[in-house]
């Protein structure tokens, strides 16, 4: 058991599930307004969060699987399970197609649960692609035969699915309507998400240049890297601020503690400019991924009255 949780990397869960908090805290207002919604908000928040939680343990698998295959990890990366020989490669793809499956029952259970009685079917279809989509991207990302993220597309896809899709699509379900303004902290979520990538990525360069990944990392270089890791910063909390003050001006309580949070992360970027050992950049890695999915709870917490 202990190795597939090492494969698991648990750590990484709680930011996976910030995408979910923030989708609930910018819909509730608009979901408790309908019986309906404000009814199956609780079951369905809890379906798309164990959804969200099952994609991330199988990115987190493939990604440990496709990296021994396509020859990024050795028996020198005593962190992997399969390159370490803990679990061998044919068991470990197995087990990736086996999670995909339950993944995909789990996405189809929040959608139907969702949705059912509605006249949202067009919709429903639309979500649907959507979670194929995710399944896909969690897999494709280091395995199979020409992974994205060995050309550098990972940064793209986290945007999109751990931001616009995850934060967008958790909405939708919850509250069966829609609000443009809600791309604003589903921006803030992706690019911090982002940003996390980022700092892995900046962590790793080393090997992953020697070892043919070509991360954005690898193809900006160490000190644009940094550039692109402030503007991930800036870019996201700029649009939560411009959400929360100008969109929705009065309507968030908490602000002060997101300001705090804020303020620790312009500290973390002074400390990633002055930084030049790559491998010291773990603690940080930490420390963004625990404090972005705090936020994401506080935002969660300060609209549902849990705060």
């Amino acid at each position: 058991m202990k190795p597939w949780i090492q494969a698991s990397r648990l750590r990484t869960l709680p930011l996976a599930t910030a995408c979910v908090m923030v989708g609930g805290g910018v819909s509730f207002r608009l979901a408790s307004s309908h019986p309906l919604t404000e009814q199956r908000f609780g079951v369905v928040f809890a379906i798309i969060l164990i959804t969200v939680i099952l994609l991330q343990i199988l990115s987190n698998w493939a990604n440990d699987w496709g990296d021994f295959e396509n020859g990024a990890d050795d028996a020198t990366r005593t962190d992997r399970a399969v390159a370490s020989g803990l679990i061998a490669p044919v068991v470990m793809k197995r087990a990736v197609k086996r999670l995909s499956a339950v993944a995909f029952a789990s996405g189809i259970t929040a959608i139907t649960v969702a949705l059912w009685g509605t006249e949202l079917i067009l919709a429903a279809m639309g979500v649907l692609v959507l979670g194929i989509l995710s399944i896909a991207a969690a897999f494709r990302y280091t395995a199979g035969a020409n992974p994205y993220g060995y050309k550098g597309y990972g940064d793209a896809m986290v945007l999109l699915f751990f931001g616009w899709i995850g934060v967008g699509g958790t909405g939708f379900l919850l509250a069966h309507d829609w609000n443009w303004a809600w791309m604003l902290p589903a921006t803030w979520c992706g690019a911090l998400s982002t940003a996390v990538l980022n700092l892995n990525n900046m962590r790793d360069h080393v090997n992953d240049e020697r070892t043919g990944k070509r991360t954005l990392v690898v193809q900006m270089g160490w000190r644009r890297a940094k550039l692109y890791h402030t503007a991930c910063f800036a870019i996201g909390w700029l649009s939560w601020w411009v959400f929360a003050l100008v969109i929705e001006a009065g309507l968030w309580r908490g602000l002060g503690w997101m300001a705090l949070i804020n303020a620790v992360h312009a500290a973390h970027v002074l400390r990633v400019w002055k930084n030049e050992d790559p491998k010291s950049l773990d603690g940080e890695l930490k420390k963004v991924a625990f404090s972005t999915a705090v936020a994401a709870l506080f935002m969660l917490l300060a609209q549902t009255g849990a705060a």
